[in-house]
């Protein structure tokens, strides 16, 4: 399997991707799909939806397999979030 090539520097592919979803797609997808993640072709902005993003971006490559592919969970700033949870104390 090649690898796929980045064509951006990654400041532009994050601008492409975010100005997309907030564009286009946001208000097709929240609420109802919290939690899902939104793959993005950054240079054709098509774009598929799943609650895997392996699934989610094989669908987007299946059409185009150079996509240069931007992710982003609904309703999250993050895709994944590393580190220990911050506990709430009740006092």
């Amino acid at each position: 399997m090649p690898i796929r090539q980045r064509r951006y520097p990654k400041a532009e592919f994050a601008r492409r991707g975010n100005a997309i979803y907030e564009r286009d797609i946001r208000r097709k997808v929240e609420p109802e799909n919290e939690g899902k993640i939104v793959v993005i072709d950054i240079e054709t902005g098509k774009w598929e939806i799943d609650k895997d993003e392996v699934a989610a971006a094989k669908r987007l490559e299946a059409d185009n397999p150079d996509a240069q592919i931007w992710m982003v969970r609904v309703g999250s700033p993050y895709v994944r979030r590393f580190g220990a949870e911050r506990l709430r104390c009740a006092t």
